[in-house]
């Protein structure tokens, strides 16, 4: 909208200069300033934000429908089809199957600890390295999300989590299970891809 980038622009621009140049009367704008919001647009604004976080922490993958869910979960009151809307508003689609999708992909991956494994994965003794890592796998009812903690030297598997949502919380729980169940008893190297779940505040509190 032309009144909210003048809003947002008026530190660096005159109110009037940006009005003729995106050809808006100044009336206009400063009308629009004085005009709050309805109620109904403003509870839409605050549904897409909690409809945003919830698709993000899916992996972009739900639908309106799962959408839905989250939101009921967190106390919310609305129907499926008002979902839909917002969804659509926000530009958020389900994604369908496993395939990504082409493109460049600019940038460095996260590094936030020195890769001590770098891929030496014959190990002598258990409880020297754990590697961990996220699946997720196709239902029914949407996408369920499995986090899993490896010993390398059994290579069995000794924790694992499966939850809706491929949060901080998924490799946390399966982490503590993988500790509750071995109760190692000298440190132990927890190898990951450092997506953004083994990077997070509360995952590194653990270490």
């Amino acid at each position: 909208m032309r009144y909210a980038f003048i809003a947002e622009h008026r530190s660096q621009f005159s109110a009037r200069v940006m009005c003729r140049c995106l050809q808006v009367h100044p009336s206009g704008y400063y009308a629009w300033q004085k005009a709050p919001l309805s109620n109904r647009a403003q509870e839409d604004h605050r549904q897409i934000e909690l409809i945003r976080k919830a698709w993000a922490d899916s992996g972009k993958v739900y639908g309106y429908r799962k959408l839905h869910d989250d939101l009921c979960d967190q106390g919310e009151t609305c129907c499926p089809n008002r979902v839909a809307r917002l969804a659509k508003l926000a530009g958020i689609k389900a994604q369908i199957g496993y395939k990504r999708h082409p493109g460049h992909y600019g940038g460095k991956p996260s590094l936030v600890v020195d890769n001590t494994l770098d891929r030496q994965f014959d190990v002598e003794e258990p409880d020297q390295f754990w590697v961990t890592d996220i699946t997720y796998i196709k239902t029914l009812e949407g996408f369920a999300y499995l986090a899993v903690v490896i010993d390398l030297f059994s290579r069995r598997v000794i924790g694992w989590s499966l939850q809706s949502r491929p949060t901080t919380e998924l490799v946390l729980q399966a982490l503590l299970a993988a500790v509750w169940r071995r109760k190692p008893k000298h440190r132990v190297v927890v190898h990951s891809d450092q997506g953004s779940q083994f990077t997070s505040m509360d995952w590194s509190a653990l270490f």
